[in-house]
């Protein structure tokens, strides 16, 4: 084989020394490149962790701004609430003052009109007293002088039927007239004064209240005057049950004297219908407390009524609305119903038209 000859490229040739130390030079800076590149590629590594984390911070603040913003909404709008919580309290205080001076006026005004309570109070203590005073005086004074009313009239009774026995035949006409009104006058007197007694009995009689049914009560009365229903051929209608605390006896001339009220004014050639009816009821009129239960008695006929203008006379002392002739009686029945119902602290009222019956509302509390 022939020897290879080393031919520069460049026309010139480099001394082996040379090249050696070119490369030596160039490892180096091959081996510094690489040094670079890893260290690039770290900080590329942690660049990239940083961004992570910087765009995670940035997710987070604008989390945070998000709920900054609403947190100034809310806070906003509690600024608001209150700013009108607090306007509505100024007025409020506003009207609380207005309102303190109100009641302290109106319990400047209180204090006056208790004093002026007060002395009413005292005036009508004092009246009451003097009422009651008079009252007992008065029903003294018609007991005793019903009592001794009755011994003259008994008198006279007498003396008028021994006349009547034993001097009839020598009497003239004229004379057994005058007669016969003198027994007339002494019967209704007997029957006055017999009414003045019940009335002052219910003012000065025991009130003993039991707890009674009323339907017997009625059916009692109605036994009572049995010969004078029978006489009139009335007809009775008894409906309704109540039970209260009544005075038995006082009760008892109560309907009684409402049943003769009623067969005495019953209408001639017509029979007598008298419809009594007992429930239970609350208050119903303005004279009643609402907070009571009552029995609500009902009384009505077909008799010959009377006129709507006297419904608030009826019950009146000595009041008689039809001829003495006709009707027989003192005027004090009716007076002594309403007598017996006030002392049950109840109230009565009639109702009437002429001609078409009347009717009588009764109003008891139960307890």
């Amino acid at each position: 084989m022939s020897e290879k000859k080393n031919i520069p490229t460049d026309g010139f040739a480099l001394p082996e020394k040379n090249k050696a130390n070119h490369n030596d030079e160039l490892l180096f800076v091959n081996k510094k490149l690489s040094q670079q590149i890893e260290e690039r590629k770290k900080r590329a590594a942690e660049l990239i962790i940083a961004n992570i984390e910087l765009a995670y911070q940035n997710k987070e603040k604008e989390n945070r701004a998000a709920e900054l913003v609403i947190a100034n909404t809310e806070l906003a709008y509690q600024n608001k609430e209150k700013e009108k919580r607090a306007a509505e309290l100024v007025i409020a205080n506003t009207e609380l003052a207005y309102q303190n001076q109100e009641k302290e006026k109106r319990a400047a005004e209180l204090v006056i009109a208790n004093a002026e309570l007060t002395f009413q109070n005292k005036e009508k203590e004092k009246r009451a007293t003097e009422l009651i005073l008079t009252n007992n005086e008065l029903e003294a004074f018609t007991y005793i002088s019903s009592h001794h009313l009755q011994e003259p009239l008994r008198k006279i009774q007498v003396f008028t039927d021994r006349i009547n026995t034993d001097e009839h035949q020598n009497l003239t006409e004229k004379g057994k007239f005058y007669l016969e009104r003198i027994e007339v006058a002494a019967s209704h007197m007997q029957g006055l004064i017999n009414d003045l007694l019940t009335y002052s009995r219910t003012n000065v009689t025991e009130k003993k209240f039991e707890n009674v049914s009323i339907n017997e009560v009625i059916n009692k009365v109605i036994k009572d005057l049995s010969e004078e229903i029978d006489l009139k051929k009335a007809i009775v209608k008894v409906s309704g049950n109540c039970s209260a605390y009544i005075i038995p006896s006082q009760f008892h001339q109560l309907i009684c004297n409402l049943i003769s009220n009623s067969l005495k004014f019953s209408k001639q050639g017509e029979i007598p219908h008298i419809t009594i009816e007992s429930i239970y009821t609350k208050q119903k009129t303005k004279n009643l407390p609402s907070s009571s239960d009552y029995c609500h008695i009902t009384i009505s006929d077909n008799g010959i009524g009377f006129e709507q203008q006297f419904e608030s006379r009826v019950f009146e002392m000595f009041q008689q609305l039809h001829s003495r002739a006709e009707y027989k009686g003192t005027g004090i029945g009716l007076t002594i119903a309403k007598k017996i119902v006030e002392n049950h602290q109840g109230i009565i009222t009639a109702t009437g038209k002429l001609n078409h019956g009347a009717k009588f509302d009764i109003y008891i509390p139960v307890l």
